[in-house]
């Protein structure tokens, strides 16, 4: 379940997005925000403190608060997020569905360990899933999910949505994810699932992924075609 700041920020986010709080100009004041959104002033900072590290907004001392965002020429993952991929393609405004490739119940062995950070002998779903946006298929993404964490996931749920079943089904926070990207050579498999057109190499994001009870229920390797993604993070000095 997500906490009542991250739904404001939300909320904030999509008004930013759509235009209603425009570039250089500054969102309502804090106590008009406390009021509409009936909240606390501590839950409120904590949203528009999700807002800056996103680089949607900054804080003007005596001036208020400044929206510095601006929509990017190309759509692009927040890596400081953590988002659904149906999430981000509404975000970007993309046309998109999932095919699942292949899925399975394993026990991990001593590379899949390795590979993933989850323990010799844990009981795992491995899944293959294939991402296609506005008709091209863009982002293979290879899945290992803890059974005991994530139970009852089948083919149907993997092609809909992991985290809306594992937050609404099961009842379970996730809480952070920990991402590392580079750049490797296409894989055959690579050219086998994904349009690459004349690319050779694309951009992985691996990503693990811990509840709020700190267990790592989820290790993903993204793999994507590079022309049609900005993986964007920002950074705040002296925060």
């Amino acid at each position: 379940m997500k906490s009542i700041y991250y739904d404001i920020f939300e909320d904030l986010r999509d008004r930013i997005e759509d235009g209603e709080f425009a570039y250089q100009s500054y969102i309502p004041s804090e106590a008009q925000l406390v009021e509409e959104y009936e909240c606390s002033h501590n839950t409120l900072r904590k949203a528009l403190s999700i807002l800056r590290l996103h680089g949607y907004v900054q804080p003007i001392q005596g001036k208020g608060v400044l929206v510095i965002w601006k929509p990017d020429t190309f759509a692009h993952f927040v890596l400081g997020d953590i988002e659904t991929f149906a999430e981000a393609c509404e975000r970007n405004g993309l046309k998109a569905y999932t095919t699942v490739r292949s899925f399975a119940q394993i026990a991990a062995d001593s590379h899949v360990a390795e590979m993933t950070g989850f323990a010799v002998g844990d009981h795992l779903y491995r899944v293959e899933r294939v991402r296609h946006m506005n008709g091209a298929a863009l982002i293979y993404d290879i899945n290992y999910f803890l059974e005991s964490a994530v139970p009852g996931l089948t083919p149907a749920i993997v092609e809909d949505s992991v985290y809306s079943y594992v937050e609404g089904t099961i009842g379970m926070r996730i809480s952070t994810s920990k991402r590392t990207v580079k750049i490797e050579r296409a894989t055959s498999a690579d050219r086998m699932v994904l349009d690459l057109l004349d690319y050779s190499m694309v951009a992985v994001v691996k990503s693990q992924t811990f509840n709020s009870d700190g267990v790592h229920f989820e290790t993903t390797f993204s793999r994507h075609r590079p022309d049609f993604f900005t993986f964007h993070d920002t950074a705040v000095r002296g925060y």
